[in-house]
Formats: structure tokens, C-alpha cells, sequence
């Protein structure tokens, strides 16, 4: 709910893990995962000691080097694939899957028998995300995990890399934060924080990816930050990675002659990254293979995406490259040789991605929606506008207001401006690699400011792309030590409860149901708050459902709000909780007068207590973020 989430309080450390050695960052990618630490008894002030830990992996069967990033791929052999030893680790001989570096290339030739997008398959809401449907499509005598398996896998693989690199100081007795898409609903952010208390206890941070970067930029500077940036400014954060683009604001304000940064917006949860690019890369070598009169069947498209997504990282990484080479297996006996060999140029990577996913639009573009067929596969439920630029500029005009109730910024926009005008970018994202990328989204946001006559957007520079996620958590668990500079944020987005209309029955019409607001946007984590002089009816011995509604964009709304209107784009409904709450001795059926109160805990839960009238009970509604798993019970 909130842009931080913790889950041990502070100041309850136990002896075993008091004064912890090292503040570790964990970034959980969709296509990378890295970590990083700042040395807690070296580090002073903003002079922080902060390094990147190099991790070992398998590169070929029987062959551990180390790396800077462990790829997010899980390779699950066939029981006779490999030969005893081929998969040992320096902490360990005896596993039966691969992750990592090898996992990506021999997942390339096999990809049936890969796991890859862990991350997208855990924000995905249409899917048992702790079903085992990985790898997805995979024949029956694939065995399979599930997201959350697959995320906890990667986790103990930097968890036992640390360890054997820093045995005086078990990863778990370290002020640990891991990062999370600051797009993640409610039930991804408690999956992820399900994976990561099976692997470290329950000592950890989550912490939102695009607020991690800004932490990262922050320290890099060395208290050079405050010279670029001042109060009333804006910054953008535009995070594209492997599997989602996500967009953040960050204001500026001075307080007490300090500078303060204060998230104010963030954006909807947009599957959208490097896979999608990846996919698109494959058709278009793919029509090529077909011009030639090569065609390929699913199971090589596959294989070929792999290879695109490669082909790809080393083109965008690499200025000089002009070319990369790609190799499909073959499959049968129509195709020429043991397997298809092709290329990939930069200059169809850079037509492909500038112009399909980073297209020239205005700032009144909004992303294109289509009508879909009554049967799809289930898969990913991926964004229908591939277009990034559109996508950004909606989440400007949705936010357009988000900073009229900031101190300092009430006149910080022109009369009559269509969207929220940042003053400073900040890029995140393995995309933005590509200076031809970074450069096309810096020229069309100048481009909409330019049309509302506000000053240009600057770039903010040196950040380490491919780190900066790691490194930003955790130089934030030194921060959460009092020792830096916070960004300080509350709940991402306002919340509601759906509150039925008492009517006459009208056949064919459903009761009208109202929004009541039980937390505004920005209530801090352990914070309580009474529904203020209303009663309400609570439904009891029967099953009921209740409705949740969230709202990014409505920030005046206080506890007790109740709306009987808003527009389409206002609220959006979020999964709603099934129960039969205890009749405790009254009629099944009964309508119990009660009064509410609202609370957010420190693990970032929603939670709306009812009192009777004569206060013979206590029944809470547990929102607990985890989707259908609501709890309504007596308290």
C-alpha cells in the first residue's frame, strides 16, 4: 500500500541481530537480480562505503564464475540431462534446478523447460500464483513451480552467495531491504514478501524500485544533490525494465531550511518492458527467416525470443556492435541443417524499439485499446498499447494535480496546463541503456512542455543502470538508521470500502453502492483513524462480500469521505473479501448498527474494526493484501 513496507518494527532487534555490520539491497528483477551493501560501521553522514556483490552461478554445466548480475531464470533439467557435479555451487552439490547465467542460455535452446518472468507471473492476478504453472505451456512431463517458488529460489541463490562470501555476517542478521515495481498491487507486494520471509525470516524491508533508484542517484552524488535540484521541483522517475514500466513523482520542498523529498503519485501497474521488446524482436527476425522460406513453429519462436533478448542486451550495451549472431534449433527435416542461423542488427533493434515502443505522440495521447476476442490463452496479462510514450503521458494527466496541495507548488504549473509539468528525469531500466531510448523520451517530454510553455525537463545522469536498484536499498536501510536523506511518501494511493444504499427492491436493479474512504491518500503505516460521527449496518450470520476500492488521484478525501459519484477514472475496484461473520447469538440475516474505525499496520494491511452499539462485540475486516484471502472474523 505504502511506497516502504516493514516487517520487523524497529528498535526490536534481537541480541543476535543487533547492530548489524551491513545494510544490504536486494533488487528482485524481472530479467536481473543484483545486491548490494553499504558497510554500516565504515559509513558516516552521507560519506557512505557501498559496494556490489559479484555473484557466482553456473555459466556451463560443471563451470562457476562470477557476475554482477544473476540473470531471473530458472532452469528445471530432465532427470538424465546432466551429469553428477554439472550443477554443484560452491555452497552446495545438490539441487535439481539451475539459476542464473546458465539457466538463460541453455533455456534458449530448451525453453520449455525455463522459467522466466517470475516477477510479471507474481503481479499477474488472473493466475493461482502459488499453483505450480511454471514454466507456462510446458507438456505435462515438465515439472513445474510456481511464481512464488521461483521468486524464493532466486532469493536463497543471493542468500547462500553471500553467506559463503561473508560467514561472520549471515545475510539474515543484516538490515536487509528488498525492492518491489512501486505498480504492484497489494496481493504482489504480500507474495513477495511471503518469498522473502521463507528465505530470510521476517527481518526485511519492501521498498518501492523507482524510489530505490532515486536513493541510489542521491548517494552517488555526495551531497551533490542538493545543488541539482530545489524546492518546487519535480522529478519524474521513468523505470522500464524487464518486465514493467513504472512512473513515480517526487517533489521537492523545503522544510525548516532543509530540503525534503516527498513522493507524491505513482503509476498504474503496466506490464511493459524488455519482454515485450523481446517478442517484437522475434517477429520481425522471424518474417525474415519466413522471406527466405524458413518458417518456424512456436517452440522455436520461443527459443528465438531468447535469443532476441541476448542479441539484444549486448546491441544496446554495446555502441560498437553492428550485429548480433542468433541460433535456432531446428525441428525437423524440411529445414536446412542441425539448426537455423540468423542475426539481429542494431539498426532493426533501433527501428523496432524507438518507433514501436517510444513513438513521437503528443501530451494529449492515451494508450489505444482494442477489442479483444472472447477466448485468449492464459498467459501474461500484457499492456494492449505497446507504446511507452502514451502510457507516460496518461499518467501525467491523471496526476496533473498532485502537488496543488504541496507547500511552494500552488502556482508551479500554468493556468490550464493538460498534465503535471516534471522539472528534473530520472531514468531506471537495462532499456535505458540505449542513449538512443533515454534520448527519445527526454525529447518528446520537452516536447509536451514546450507546448504549455513550461521550462524543459533536465536529466539527472549517473546512475548505474543495471545496479541502481540494489544500491538504492541499501543505502535506504542506512537511511532507516537515521543517517541520510528520506524520501518520505505513506500510502501510494487513497482507500475505500463500497457501502450499500438502502432501497426498495426494483426489478432488474441492483442497490446503488457508495465509497466510503477508509484511508486517504498518504496515511502513514501504523496509523489508526475513526470513521468520524456515522453508523453503519454490518450484515452477520450470512455470507456477504466486501467490496475494496483504491484511488491515486483523489487526495482530498478524508477518513469518513462518502461518495455517491466519481468518474470512471477516479476509483478503480480492487479484489473483493467473501465471508459469513459470526451471528454471535443474533439472527442470521441481522443488520447490527455499528461504527467503524480504520487502521493501517506497519506490514502495510488494511484493517476496518466494527463496534456495536452496545459494545458486545469486535469484528474486524482484515484487508490483508493478499487478493480472495481477505479474513472477516471476531476481533
Amino acid at each position: 500500500m505504502s511506497d516502504e513496507t516493514n516487517f520487523a518494527p524497529e528498535g526490536t532487534e534481537t541480541p543476535a541481530q543487533a547492530g548489524p555490520r551491513y545494510a544490504i539491497g536486494i533488487d528482485l528483477g524481472t530479467t536481473h537480480c543484483a545486491l548490494s551493501w553499504v558497510d554500516l560501521q565504515a559509513s558516516d553522514g552521507e560519506n557512505t562505503v557501498q559496494g556490489s556483490m559479484d555473484i557466482p552461478q553456473l555459466t556451463a554445466p560443471g563451470s562457476v564464475e562470477e557476475r554482477s548480475l544473476l540473470p531471473s531464470f530458472l532452469y528445471l533439467p530432465h532427470a538424465d540431462e546432466l551429469a553428477p557435479g554439472d550443477m554443484a555451487l560452491p555452497w552446495t552439490a545438490d539441487q535439481d534446478f539451475i539459476a542464473g547465467e546458465l539457466a538463460r542460455s541453455r533455456g534458449a535452446t530448451t525453453p520449455i523447460r525455463q522459467v522466466s518472468s517470475a516477477k510479471s507471473w507474481l503481479g499477474h492476478t488472473g493466475v493461482d500464483r502459488r499453483a505450480a504453472i511454471l514454466p507456462a505451456g510446458a507438456p505435462a512431463e515438465v515439472s513445474k513451480i510456481s511464481p512464488v517458488t521461483a521468486s524464493i529460489r532466486y532469493l536463497e541463490h543471493l542468500r547462500n552467495a553471500w553467506n559463503h562470501a561473508h560467514p561472520e555476517a549471515p545475510l539474515d542478521q543484516q538490515s536487509l531491504t528488498v525492492t518491489i515495481p512501486a505498480s504492484f498491487d497489494p496481493a504482489a507486494r504480500e507474495l513477495t514478501a511471503e518469498a522473502a520471509t521463507a528465505t530470510f525470516g521476517t527481518q526485511f524491508t519492501l521498498l518501492e524500485e523507482p524510489q530505490a533508484a532515486l536513493y541510489s542517484w542521491i548517494q552517488g552524488s555526495h551531497g551533490a544533490w542538493r545543488k541539482q535540484v530545489k524546492p518546487g521541483d519535480v522529478i519524474l522517475v521513468v523505470d522500464v525494465g524487464g518486465g514493467t514500466s513504472d512512473f513515480s513523482l517526487i517533489a521537492v520542498v523545503e522544510r525548516e531550511g532543509n530540503l525534503e523529498l516527498h513522493r507524491v503519485a505513482v503509476g498504474e501497474h503496466i506490464l511493459l518492458g524488455g519482454d515485450n521488446m523481446d517478442l517484437a524482436l522475434a517477429h520481425v527476425v522471424a518474417r525474415k527467416l519466413a522471406a527466405s522460406g524458413t518458417t518456424l513453429d512456436p517452440w522455436q519462436m520461443r527459443s528465438l525470443t531468447q535469443g532476441c533478448r541476448v542479441a539484444k542486451e549486448t546491441l544496446l550495451a554495446d555502441p560498437e556492435a553492428p550485429a548480433q549472431p542468433i541460433v535456432v534449433p531446428s525441428r525437423g527435416s524440411k529445414l536446412i541443417g542441425g539448426t537455423i542461423r540468423t542475426e539481429l542488427t542494431r539498426e532493426e533493434v533501433a527501428a523496432t524499439l524507438v518507433e514501436g515502443f517510444f513513438p513521437q505522440v503528443g501530451a494529449e495521447a492515451r494508450p489505444i485499446t482494442r477489442t479483444r476476442a472472447g477466448l485468449t490463452q492464459v498467459g501474461l496479462p500484457y499492456a494492449q498499447d505497446a507504446a511507452v510514450t502514451r502510457h507516460l503521458a496518461a499518467f501525467l494527466g491523471r496526476q496533473a494535480g498532485a502537488t496543488a496541495e504541496l507547500e511552494g507548488f500552488g502556482n508551479a504549473a500554468p493556468e490550464g496546463a493538460s498534465f503535471l509539468h516534471p522539472t528534473a528525469l530520472l531514468f531506471n531500466g537495462g532499456v535505458f541503456k540505449s542513449q538512443l531510448l533515454a534520448q527519445r523520451v527526454l525529447d518528446v517530454l520537452n516536447g509536451w512542455l514546450a507546448s504549455e510553455n513550461a521550462p524543459p525537463a533536465r536529466l539527472l545522469e549517473g546512475a548505474d543502470l543495471d545496479r541502481a536498484v540494489a544500491q538504492g536499498a541499501s543505502y535506504y536501510g542506512y537511511v532507516r538508521r537515521g543517517r541520510g536523506v528520506r524520501i518520505r511518501g505513506g500510502t501510494a494511493q487513497a482507500y475505500y470500502v463500497a457501502v450499500e444504499s438502502a432501497m426498495p427492491a426494483v426489478p432488474g436493479m441492483e442497490p446503488p453502492i457508495s465509497a466510503l474512504c477508509l484511508a486517504p491518500f498518504g496515511m502513514e503505516e501504523g496509523t489508526e483513524a475513526d470513521v468520524p460521527e456515522m453508523e453503519f449496518g454490518l450484515v452477520v450470520g450470512e455470507p456477504v462480500h466486501f467490496r475494496f476500492f483504491g484511488s491515486t488521484v483523489r487526495r482530498q478525501d478524508q477518513v469518513g469521505t462518502l461518495l455517491d459519484f466519481w468518474a470512471e477514472d477516479e476509483l478503480h475496484e480492487l479484489e473483493e473479501i467473501q465471508a459469513t461473520l459470526p451471528a454471535e447469538g443474533r439472527t442470521p440475516g441481522e443488520v447490527v448498527p455499528v461504527s467503524l474505525q480504520a487502521r493501517v499496520t506497519e506490514t502495510g494491511t488494511l484493517e476496518l474494526y466494527a463496534l456495536p452499539r452496545d459494545g458486545s462485540a469486535l469484528w474486524k475486516v482484515e484487508f490483508d493484501m493478499r487478493g480472495t484471502e481477505g479474513q472477516l472474523a471476531a476481533a
